[in-house]
């Protein structure tokens, strides 16, 4: 009897002294997940291959996929008059040149989203100031002005010298050549998109403007159409694409080497 309690006590102990191990076992590590299994290659994305174009021998040449609107010869392959008879703008040195009273003139094809290349020179001899003086106007979709102007040593409101979004955004800074100097515009356009029920913008336009090389808009969001008198605020239908105008202003304003590219 004495040994069975023996044995008994033995096998209890031995038991108990085991569950006590298996409760104070560690917890074993997580199984790695997320990054600690990525792999370099599970991250990188080759197919479809990005398009090549042919970019232009310079930075004012022409890309192998833009629309050229204006090279220099003729102007009724690419613009019309507003009324849709042929420009009566002329056309001397192989630039394109507003004459007063010439009326404005737009691109015959539509346009959305884009990059706009266009070259600018105020006359060289200086007549008038502030908003009458070297006066013209680049007009995205129709209706968005990139103002042109003769800002080199002329005083004139802020939101409507050379390079600001006529009347909502002045230039980040003045880069203006002098009078009778070719000068630059390289604009990033992005088209508004509209609700489904309203004229309320789902997303507004927005646009970024190189002057000279140098950034004076900078992604900026149009509250509206351009407007002269009040605010830009939507009062008109809703659009989809539409052209680039070319304002005439009274003043002899030239234009050359205008190509976009769809984006």
């Amino acid at each position: 009897m004495k040994k069975l309690l023996i044995i008994g006590f033995m096998l209890f102990s031995y038991i108990y002294s085991s569950g006590q191990v298996q409760q104070k076992a560690p917890t074993p590590p997580p199984i790695p997940s997320g990054p600690e299994l990525m792999k370099p290659e599970m991250t990188e994305i080759w197919y479809p291959e990005v398009k090549i174009i042919q970019p232009g021998a310079t930075n004012r040449d022409a890309p192998s996929d833009a629309i050229v609107l204006f090279d220099g010869t003729d102007i009724n392959k690419e613009w019309i008059g507003m009324d849709g008879k042929p420009s009566i703008w002329t056309i001397k040195d192989g630039a394109l040149i507003s004459t007063k009273g010439s009326g404005y003139i737009k691109s015959k094809r539509v346009f959305s989203d884009f990059q706009l290349h266009i070259e600018w020179k105020t006359p060289s001899e200086v007549s008038g100031f502030s908003q009458g003086r070297g006066n013209s106007g680049v007009f995205l979709q129709e209706l968005y002005e990139v103002q042109v102007l003769d800002s080199y040593d002329n005083r004139t409101y802020r939101n409507g010298q050379a390079g600001a979004m006529y009347k909502q955004y002045a230039p980040l800074v003045n880069v203006c050549r002098k009078p009778g100097e070719w000068q630059t515009y390289d604009i990033i356009y992005t088209a508004p998109r509209f609700s489904k029920d309203s004229l309320t913008y789902f997303t507004p336009p927005r646009v970024t403007v190189i002057q000279n090389g140098v950034l004076v808009q900078n992604n900026v969001s149009l509250r509206g159409p351009t407007q002269y008198i009040g605010m830009p605020e939507y009062t008109i239908k809703k659009h989809g694409p539409l052209s680039i105008l070319l304002q005439d202003h009274g003043n002899p304003v030239a234009y050359r080497n205008i190509w976009i590219r769809d984006l």
